[in-house]
């Protein structure tokens, strides 16, 4: 048995290590089978040598972080906790935290920054600066839209573009829903209401209707994208799982001079029928060696949802390819 306590200057600093949250202290105990016990401004790690070099590997790995300014969340503990666990397996390093922090993106005010969580996303923000168009390919809950318009937002403020463009194809999940009564912004509403969420939870209300007013940011359906070209732009496809084969050859030569495309979809949740007609398979079929073109791949182990959620995608996995 080892023992080892690691001090620190003050109990809130190192509360800080752990986001406050004694349950990921417990977790990293459990996954590194070590004992974790702190009180007052020190932690005391017990357990076999090699367990114990492993948990202040992590600690120093979130102590680092922490003094070059990062916030430390649960999924970044988890990270720097996961990167030691998967070294050790594999010998392979993963990039360490500070690695995943480089890239900040937005925050001030009362919104908090954005950061790569996960490996996946870190390599998805830096092809978005390398590429005139990336495709981001995964689950549900892996950020693929959130991060896309968190770059775009960026490059705006920083004015680097001139405006953003968001738009997804108009399909029912699956459900008839029918006439909708009102106008075109009424009628469209349902369907783009995730991304007027996401843009509320980035910017405070009354820039993210600045940016609307003044046509910065605009958000339409995928049908209204034909015949347009799109300079100094970023323009987001969400859902694009869910666009034809035609709508997707479309959306791709819409891109005028100093644009960027982002296409961001799941081939697990496609509601066209046959499932064939997507526009998402194809263009994965036919644009993987395209100079200028990236794909970006996330799995369950990038989700960052309630954690149930990766759970419930490898049940799912797992039960459809059983069954195939």
């Amino acid at each position: 048995m080892a023992e080892r306590t690691i001090e620190f200057e003050s109990p809130h600093f190192l509360h800080s290590l752990f986001a406050d949250d004694l349950n990921l202290l417990r977790e990293l105990g459990r996954k590194l089978k070590v004992s974790a016990t702190t009180r007052d401004s020190w932690l005391k790690i017990e357990g076999a040598e090699e367990q114990v070099d492993m948990a202040a590997r992590v600690f120093a790995d979130l102590e680092t972080a922490r003094r070059k300014g990062a916030e430390i969340s649960p999924h970044s503990f988890r990270y720097a906790l996961n990167a030691v666990v998967h070294s050790r397996e594999t010998g392979e390093d993963q990039s360490d935290l500070i690695h995943l922090l480089s890239i900040k993106l937005l925050g001030g005010g009362s919104r908090p920054a954005v950061f790569p969580r996960t490996e996946n996303q870190l390599i998805y923000l830096q092809a978005l600066e390398k590429n005139d168009v990336v495709f981001g390919i995964g689950p549900a809950g892996t950020g693929k839209t959130y991060l896309a318009m968190a770059y775009a937002l960026e490059q705006l403020k920083n004015r680097n573009i001139d405006r953003i463009v968001l738009t997804r194809p108009a399909v029912e999940a699956g459900e008839a829903l029918g006439f909708l009564p009102g106008a075109l912004e009424e009628k469209v509403l349902p369907y783009l209401r995730p991304l007027y969420d996401a843009l509320n939870d980035m910017l405070e209300t009354s820039e993210a209707q600045r940016f609307a007013e003044n046509n910065l940011i605009e958000i339409a359906p995928l049908a209204y994208m034909r015949g347009r070209t799109i300079n100094r732009a970023y323009v987001i496809l969400d859902e694009a799982q869910n666009a034809t084969r035609e709508q997707m050859f479309m959306f791709l030569t819409r891109l005028g001079d100093d644009s960027k495309c982002i296409v961001t979809g799941d081939p697990s949740q496609i509601d066209l029928r046959p499932k064939g007609r997507s526009g998402l398979l194809e263009a994965m079929d036919f644009l993987r060696d395209v100079q200028g073109i990236d794909f970006t791949e996330f799995n369950r182990k990038d989700v960052i949802r309630n954690p149930v959620v990766a759970r419930i995608i490898q049940a799912y996995e797992k039960g459809r390819k059983d069954g195939a």
